[in-house]
């Protein structure tokens, strides 16, 4: 029986290298820790992990401890007997007993605070929680799968997460991918979002021409699907035409991947001088060399062209290539150029 994966799209191999892990780990009870930048589709692949478990017809509660501030976080986790507080007018279950016999999704946990971290590892090692302002001890069978886009092993060394409770997450660890990592992925995932948009506004469904398509592979994606789904909402309501053309791209795609915005409406004009040719394999294979050489060699060349037309002065070389002093230095002291 193969995986639910309902609303995850995509079959790059980054994805399916994750898709292999969660297979394996679903149907277990170990805890799983899900990494990974912001708008990369965490809480997908945790509902995934509930839906192909054995708990997947008991409750999956999820929670975001970022988004709660941090005096009612601990009632809303464990809940809070009348009286406990003020407002506290009646006695009120916490999500780990919303969630016996399924599953809880502790999303953003890196911003918990080490106070409450503390009842988050009795909850996890003992199976059992106290009601704030309660007196008596109950039992929780809950899977417990957290989520963060900190990376935590630097908030340990930071004093500002538990070492102990950092190794109690993390004994399945699951890293979902950049959008920028996941290939074609990009192009079906804009597919799907600018279908469901103009389905939902009842227009006629767009395509995206191939320039545009190769602008949306080449662009980094900072805010990953997230940000891939908001272009597409903003596409199908502003673009006139049946298809999407580069001219209805945002401007920050253009500066991303180097192309020039201006004009766009009359032609699209790459920021190229007259006859420049991009490098070929061909041209690895001609010098024998890898990549990384091949990009540090062209690298270094800059540089040189660049502290020549400066005169010397690093501060306006390091305008001229678009970079920081402090980088600029480190990268002529790499090549010895200094």
């Amino acid at each position: 029986m193969g995986l639910n994966l309902d609303g995850i799209i995509g079959n790059s191999p980054a994805l399916a290298s994750v898709f292999r892990v969660l297979g394996k780990v679903a149907p277990t009870d170990s805890t799983v820790l899900v990494t990974g930048e912001s708008g990369t589709g965490k809480e997908l692949l945790v509902r995934a992990l509930h839906e192909n478990s054995a708990r997947r017809n008991r409750p999956f509660v999820p929670i975001n401890c970022g988004a709660i501030p941090r005096e009612l976080l601990e009632s809303e986790l464990f809940g809070h007997e009348k009286g406990a507080f003020t407002h506290a007018i009646r006695s009120r279950p916490g999500r780990f007993e919303l969630a016996d016999g399924g599953t809880i999704f502790l999303d953003e946990i890196g911003d918990m605070d080490l106070s409450l971290q503390v009842k988050i590892l009795r909850a996890l090692q003992e199976k059992e929680i106290e009601r704030v302002g309660g007196t008596s001890i109950k039992k929780v069978d809950v899977r417990v799968v957290a989520a963060t886009n900190r990376d935590l092993e630097k908030e340990v060394e930071a004093g500002r997460f538990r070492e102990d409770l950092f190794y109690r997450l993390n004994v399945i660890p699951l890293h979902v991918p950049a959008l920028r990592k996941r290939g074609n992925d990009i192009l079906l995932l804009a597919e799907h979002f600018l279908c469901s948009q103009c389905a939902r506004k009842a227009r006629k469904k767009l395509n995206v021409s191939k320039k545009a398509q190769e602008m949306l592979l080449s662009y980094s994606w900072p805010g990953n699907v997230r940000e891939l789904e908001n272009f597409m909402e903003r596409l199908s309501i502003l673009c006139d035409g049946c298809q999407v053309l580069p001219e209805d791209l945002p401007d920050k795609i253009f500066e991303d991947i180097g192309e020039c915005p201006l004009k766009k409406i009359e032609s699209f004009q790459p920021v190229v001088p007259a006859g420049f040719a991009w490098p070929h394999l061909k041209d690895l294979r001609d010098r024998n060399m890898k990549l990384k050489e091949f990009l540090e060699k062209i690298e270094g060349h800059l540089l040189t062209e660049a502290l020549e037309q400066a005169g010397g002065v690093k501060n306006k070389a390091a305008e001229l290539v678009g970079i920081k002093r402090t980088t600029l230095i480190e990268k002529l002291k790499k090549r010895d150029l200094l």
